[in-house]
């Protein structure tokens, strides 16, 4: 069971601990399996001497040698003896109820036990069933670094070792940072790819401090496994980087050799087991600290032709997502981890509603003008498919409205607790490009930044001058504060090789790639320090009328 700590209190000789969980030789209660294990951490109160419990550690099938990903973080107080004990089940059912699964032992200690030992590190044999070697414990404890931050990964990996007889692999990644002590801590597992040599992992979100407790050039190791249901997964590989390294991006510094020790010491002409590609690595400074509202907006123009003709940019094939679902995918996907309740106002503009067919630059997709809001991406997508059997596509191309109807939600929330996110997908050239130039230079005072997206092939100039990396935006005589704007033509992010999945997470990289400077200059402008934790965003009630 290993334990670690992270990041110092400004009380005095008070200082939190990040706890890692390993354990070694458990106890097997499976008849046909290994035991799928758990481990419970419990603190006992200083007056009633109850022990109430603290947090649970995931659950890792068929292992008796668990290394758990998730961590006990706790406030290390010197003065003060703190007692711990950590429960180990073996999980039977999805029950919470621990009642329910094999019990497999206990451990007691104390914070200032771990602390103190040599190395923060401190082994002990766990107890609680008479008769039984029940296995032992290992907890590590190292300080934790007071930086805040996350970061958005993503990965993939090329001709990857075949590791199954009648398959190719299930491969996975597992990601550790290194310790003082030379030793090395779990801090990720990727999900499993199902039979490939090439998989793409989906995007994850991970603190600094897991990852390197915010020394930029600590050593991670990340190790390559072919995924086996009972749970000997077989080792293709490894490589080593840094925050810094990864930091680079997507590059020729970021490509890995997978490397198999034991194959490279017998096989002379052995290189690699295949190599892994950082695709996406997105400081996310506002990590626990600013509430994102994520608000889409849909071109339904008739320039983007007949959704029932395959010729159509809002083709619905059965078989695969059109243009604006790729980009609503992409990027919602990633998004929504940082809006809480995940629900995102969706409005279409530029088409005749039924059933009087008048033309709407700003309405709601999923028919309620009053509470325009869906349930996460998914729900995003249905309403834009029922609005395209429902709406008649028209015009022009206005993009004012929707930038409005965002502005006004942002001017009611200028305290830095919240910012607000729009992304517009759109095939065509703006109508309304003075009254837009507005819109964007009034927006700029405003915790708010916009995404465009251009699906087709038109020529896309009028968005390249809304975004204003080279020449501010201007309206007017007046400038826009800030470069808010940010644009990509959907059509470089087309894969040659039909890889899907690899297209939309360079467009995400892209897309999402100016948004922590944009939302760090309207913080910087405004000499507004972050806080712990963002309120949930409550819209005014005079705003969720959405204006037709």
């Amino acid at each position: 069971f290993v334990v670690k700590t992270c990041s110092i209190e400004t009380t005095l000789f008070s200082v939190k601990y990040v706890y890692s969980v390993v354990f070694e030789n458990l106890l097997d209660r499976d008849t046909f399996s290994k035991s799928d294990p758990i481990c419970v951490l419990y603190v006992q109160g200083v007056g009633n001497k109850e022990w109430r419990e603290f947090g649970r550690t995931e659950v890792i099938d068929n292992t008796l040698n668990p290394d758990f990903v998730r961590k006990f973080i706790l406030d290390y107080f010197f003065e003060e003896r703190e007692n711990l004990r950590f429960d180990l089940y073996d999980v039977d059912s999805k029950s919470p109820n621990l009642s329910k699964h094999d019990f497999l032992g206990q451990v007691f200690c104390t914070l200032g036990e771990i602390v103190g030992s040599q190395g923060s590190r401190l082994e002990k044999p766990i107890v609680g069933i008479p008769g039984k070697k029940c296995g032992t414990i290992i907890l590590t404890a190292e300080e934790l670094n007071c930086c805040r931050d996350a970061v958005l990964m993503q990965f993939c990996a090329n001709k990857l070792d075949k590791k199954d007889f009648f398959g190719k692999s299930d491969p996975f990644l597992v990601f550790y940072r290194s310790n003082e002590d030379g030793s090395f801590t779990i801090c990720h597992k990727t999900e499993v790819v199902k039979n490939t040599l090439n998989p793409v992992w989906q995007a994850f979100k991970i603190s600094v401090r897991a990852l390197c407790n915010g020394d930029y050039d600590r050593t991670i190791k990340v190790e390559v496994y072919d995924w086996d249901r009972d749970g000997s997964h077989d080792f293709i590989g490894e490589f080593t980087t840094s925050y810094r390294e990864l930091s680079r991006g997507q590059s020729q510094f970021n490509v890995y050799e997978v490397v198999n020790p034991k194959k490279k010491g017998k096989k002379k002409k052995y290189s690699n087991s295949g190599t892994v590609v950082s695709l996406l690595m997105i400081l996310v400074y506002f990590y626990f600290r600013t509430q994102i509202n994520f608000t889409v907006a849909i071109d339904f123009t008739a320039s983007n032709g007949n959704p029932a003709q395959p010729t159509s940019l809002h083709y619905m094939n059965p078989y695969q997502l059109n243009a604006y679902g790729m980009a609503l995918k992409a990027v919602g996907e990633i998004v929504q981890d940082y809006d809480s309740d995940k629900m995102f106002p969706a409005l279409g503009f530029g088409a005749k509603l039924p059933p009087d067919g008048r033309i709407s630059h700003e309405f709601a997709l999923n028919g309620n003008p009053q509470n325009p809001y869906c349930d996460g991406i998914e729900g995003v997508m249905e309403a834009y498919y029922r609005s395209l059997k429902s709406v008649q596509l028209y015009g022009p191309t206005n993009f004012a409205p929707v930038i409005n109807h965002v502005a006004r939600y942002a001017s009611s929330v200028k305290d830095g607790s919240q910012y607000f996110v729009l992304l517009i997908v759109t095939d065509g050239v703006i109508s309304d490009m003075a009254q837009t130039k507005e819109s964007i230079v009034n927006a700029s005072k405003l915790p708010m930044s916009i995404i465009i997206v251009g699906v087709g092939p038109a020529e896309f100039d009028a968005m390249v001058e809304l975004d204003g990396d080279d020449v501010r935006v201007s309206s007017r005589g007046k400038y826009a504060e800030r470069d808010i704007v940010q644009f990509v033509p959907f059509r470089d992010y087309i894969d040659r090789s039909g890889n899907h999945v690899l297209s939309m997470a360079r467009l995400a990289k892209d897309v999402l790639a100016e948004i922590p400077e944009q939302f760090l200059s309207y913080m910087r402008a405004r000499g507004i320090k972050p806080s712990p934790a963002p309120p949930p965003y409550t819209p005014p009630t005079h705003l969720l009328q959405t204006q037709i």
